[in-house]
C-alpha cells in the first residue's frame, strides 16, 4: 500500500478498527482533502483526523472513514477503481438527524451536486440528496409529522 503521510498517525490502526461500531461505511476517493472539505463544508461533518491517505469523519453520531484511491494499490479491483469517473452508483448513503435544508443552503453556496432538493417525502423524511466529489450520494433529513 502506497502511503502519502508523513509521521505517525492520531491513533494505531488497529486501536481505531476496534473502536468503530459494528457497521461503518468506508469511501475510496481521488483526493482525501478535497472530500475532507465537502463532508466537512455541505453536510457539517466533523473532521476528527485526516492526512494524505486517510480521513476519520463523524456525522451526526455515525463515524465513517475515507481512504485515498493510492491505499488500495494492492486491492485487487485497484485498476476497475483507477478507470471509474463515478462511485457508488446504486448505493444511497441515508442518514437522520441532519438539517436538509441547512445542507442544501451549504451545497448551493460550495457549488456542490444538489440531485433532489430539500422536500418533504411520503416515507416521513424530509430530505435533500446530494452528490460529493467523487459521486457518493448520501440523503440526509430528519422525521416530519407523527
Amino acid at each position: 500500500m502506497a502511503k502519502k503521510r508523513v509521521g505517525d498517525p492520531w491513533m494505531p490502526a488497529n486501536e481505531y478498527g476496534r473502536s468503530l461500531p459494528i457497521f461503518t461505511v468506508n469511501l475510496l476517493v481521488a483526493d482525501v482533502a478535497r472530500s475532507v472539505g465537502f463532508y466537512r463544508e455541505v453536510l457539517g461533518a466533523e473532521e476528527r483526523y485526516s492526512d494524505p491517505d486517510f480521513a476519520a469523519m463523524r456525522l451526526v453520531r455515525f463515524d465513517f472513514m475515507l481512504h485515498a484511491d493510492h491505499t488500495y494499490d494492492g486491492h485487487p479491483w485497484y485498476q476497475r477503481l483507477k478507470a471509474a469517473k463515478e462511485r457508488g452508483l446504486g448505493a444511497e448513503l441515508r442518514l437522520l438527524g441532519v438539517d436538509p435544508d441547512d445542507v442544501e443552503s451549504r451545497a448551493r453556496e460550495a457549488g456542490a451536486a444538489i440531485l433532489q432538493p430539500a422536500n418533504d417525502k411520503a416515507h416521513g423524511w424530509r430530505e435533500v440528496v446530494v452528490q460529493d466529489p467523487d459521486g457518493y450520494v448520501w440523503a440526509l433529513g430528519v422525521t416530519i409529522g407523527g
